[in-house]
């Protein structure tokens, strides 16, 4: 066993991250390319930089909408079913006991899925259906960690339910760009930064998490993430439905 070098100002973040165990393994003892260490350091490096990310990957979003005062071409029902999904994550994850950095991303895109939708009905002028339905999210939430209220037979089946409601939170997006063969007010850097972070949900899960309904859940997202993103690659330059009409207009005269 090797004398730790490192200062403890830096070196106990680490132990809080990977463990006493592989710190010794990879910093004190320098063998780095050990296998089992290396894939939880990787892991729960990969688990710290999502739930990071996860704290501003939908501010590019909310921006937009806040500076363009539209919601063109944004789906409302997929951000409904979208927060539906990130609190029952959140609680599944929370009541398994499971390391946070394997779902603490939920949490932070939840609390923006909630104020961009908020958002976008106070801007089709449906405010008062705007609060009703954040207090009603609120409720459910707090009724989703209470074991009292929701058993643990019934977070599990409704965490079940979240795999077809991440497709489900995604087909409403991807069939309006598909109608519209536009993007409009959505954020590339939202979706791309999605794409990838659910890319590395996936080996987080893999290693850290020994559950089929979480793997099946991280599997679906990626899919679904992608066929979004390879959406927003294939509209990148395309025009808004009525500058495309205007164009053919033009051109007829």
């Amino acid at each position: 066993m090797s004398t730790p070098w490192l200062p403890s100002i830096l070196r106990n973040p680490l132990v809080a991250l990977i463990g006493e165990g592989c710190t010794e393994t990879l910093v004190d003892n320098f063998d780095i390319f050990e296998p089992k260490c290396l894939r939880h350091a990787l892991s729960k490096g990969l688990g710290l930089g999502i739930v990071i990310g996860g704290c501003i990957v939908k501010l590019p979003q909310l921006f937009k909408i806040l500076n363009s005062k539209s919601v063109a071409g944004i789906s409302l029902s997929s951000y409904v079913l979208e927060l539906l999904a990130n609190a029952i994550t959140l609680a599944y994850n929370y009541r398994k006991g499971y390391s946070f950095t394997t779902y603490g991303e939920a949490l932070f895109i939840g609390a923006q899925n909630l104020i961009i939708a908020l958002l976008m009905l106070l801007l089709t002028g449906r405010a008062t259906l705007g609060l009703v339905a954040g207090a009603s999210m609120l409720m459910l939430t707090y009724a989703l960690f209470d074991a009292s209220l929701v058993g643990g037979t019934m977070i599990s089946t409704l965490y079940g339910l979240t795999i077809p409601l991440v497709i489900s939170s995604r087909i409403p997006q991807i069939y309006t760009i598909h109608k519209n063969k536009y993007t409009g007010q959505l954020s590339a850097f939202a979706v791309f930064n999605y794409f990838f972070g659910t890319a590395a949900r996936l080996f987080t899960t893999l290693v850290e998490v020994d559950d089929t309904l979480v793997l099946v859940g991280a599997v679906l997202a990626v899919i679904a993430n992608g066929v979004l993103a390879a959406q927003m690659v294939y509209y990148w330059n395309a025009a808004a439905p009525k500058e495309k009409y205007r164009s053919a207009s033009k051109k007829n005269e």
